[in-house]
């Protein structure tokens, strides 16, 4: 009999609906997952191959079985989010959806991160000073760090920014929230790329979310200038002794040359190289979000009283010939809070703090700073004139002095006039 030859038959593999779906409704997740069955065991393995990395693979503590397909996929959501929302490795969020990571703030040295950072933050960079750090990054770390190391610590930057600036003290858009925000913010910034955290501790990019807006009917704490006569009223008012003739010249200081408060422990004399002719200079820095202001030459801007004589004080003779003895301004929380608690007691102080206020405005030791500014777009000083005077830029100036664009404009449009 003649032998026929069977045609072989290729195997088709039995796949249960179930499966072709659960692999289907994981794919669509996001590109690059996918689920199997693990080679090594029953239970299922998720694989996640990114276009242009490694791939990583996790193993689930479920069955490859149509009874555990709804809870596999449920899962696998819940470790997608924490992969894409919050930056965890696979494995880390395997662990975490699983509840089994142990406290990611747990694991970290944070009160070594905070010692290394201020040495970064002193000695490299914008450097800043031993004062600022005290001041300004000090007490925010510490409140964070012991947040992160109690019982129930932040698992999230966002929420530890949170827990660190809310405070019926510093209300939603102020200036603390914003300093202790930022501050924070670098600092979890350092330890993700210096200290090798996870990426997970990468803060915000925007934190107007955390640091929020002042009410519409939130008042101003800026505060505003005041008349020459008002300064020279003042000045008579304080006593004429010893010590009230040391804050005098603090007061006829920062009037006449517009000084930030601070600036008063940077003074000296120099002589121009051309004319050799002394002239005031600040060798103060200040460190800001916009950078560094340079030091700088002062112009004397005498103050006129109300019946338009310049008034003389003769100060830089007097501090030439060292008869100028300023008081201590170091001591507490630096040369502004030093003046304003010794004005704060005095009766002259007291009484043109309640006629400002009576305009709706505020008075401070900025007042006198900010009176030279006006003293000088009276007498037709441009924009970058006064801007180069005060130590900051023009666009600083014209946000800070709004009065300096609208007497510029006034000016310019009067002389136009003028000339037609």
């Amino acid at each position: 009999m003649r032998a026929f030859c069977v045609p072989c038959v290729p195997r088709v593999k039995n796949i249960a609906d179930w499966q072709t779906s659960l692999r289907k409704q994981v794919r669509a997740v996001a590109t690059g997952w996918s689920v199997r069955k693990s080679p090594r065991s029953p239970r299922v393995t998720v694989e996640v191959r990114p276009s242009n990395g490694q791939a990583q693979r996790v193993t689930l503590p479920f069955v490859w079985s149509e009874a555990d397909a709804g809870r596999v996929y449920v899962r696998i959501l819940n470790i997608y989010k924490l992969v894409a929302e919050q930056g965890y490795s696979l494995k880390q969020a395997a662990l975490e959806a699983e509840g089994k990571a142990p406290k990611l703030t747990e694991q970290q040295n944070w009160p070594g991160a905070v010692e290394r950072f201020k040495e970064q933050k002193l000695s490299h960079g914008t450097a800043i000073k031993p004062a600022t750090w005290e001041a300004k990054y000090q007490p925010v770390l510490s409140d964070a760090v012991a947040l992160l190391t109690g019982r129930q610590p932040p698992t999230t930057p966002a929420d530890l920014i949170d827990r660190c600036i809310r405070d019926p003290k510093w209300p939603p858009g102020s200036r603390t929230r914003q300093e202790r925000a930022r501050n924070l913010a670098q600092f979890l910034r350092y330890c993700v790329t210096r200290e090798r955290m996870p990426v997970i501790w990468q803060p915000p990019a925007d934190l107007k979310d955390a640091i929020g807006r002042k009410p519409a009917n939130a008042i101003s704490h800026k505060s505003n200038a005041i008349t020459d006569q008002q300064i020279i009223n003042l000045i008579a008012s304080l006593p004429n002794d010893v010590v009230g003739k040391r804050w005098i010249d603090v007061i006829r200081l920062m009037s006449e040359l517009g000084l930030r408060p601070v600036e008063l422990m940077h003074l000296s004399i120099r002589n121009d190289p051309s004319t050799k002719e002394p002239f005031w200079w600040c060798s103060y820095e200040k460190r800001s979000g916009g950078g560094i202001t340079k030091p700088r030459r002062l112009w004397l801007l005498p103050l006129t009283d109300s019946d338009g004589k310049s008034v003389e004080w003769n100060l830089l003779a007097r501090w030439k010939a060292q008869l100028i003895e300023l008081p201590s301004l170091r001591s507490g929380n630096g040369a502004a809070d030093a003046i304003a608690t010794y004005l704060n007691r005095r009766d002259g102080w007291k009484s043109l703090k309640s006629q400002v206020e009576a305009q709706d405005e505020r008075l401070s030791c900025y007042s006198f700073r900010h009176s030279y500014s006006v003293r000088g777009h009276q007498r037709g000083i441009d924009n970058g004139s006064m801007a180069l005077a005060m130590g900051h830029s023009i666009e600083v100036h014209c946000r800070s002095y709004p009065w300096a664009s609208e007497l510029g404009a006034t000016a310019a449009f009067e002389r136009a006039q003028r000339n037609a």
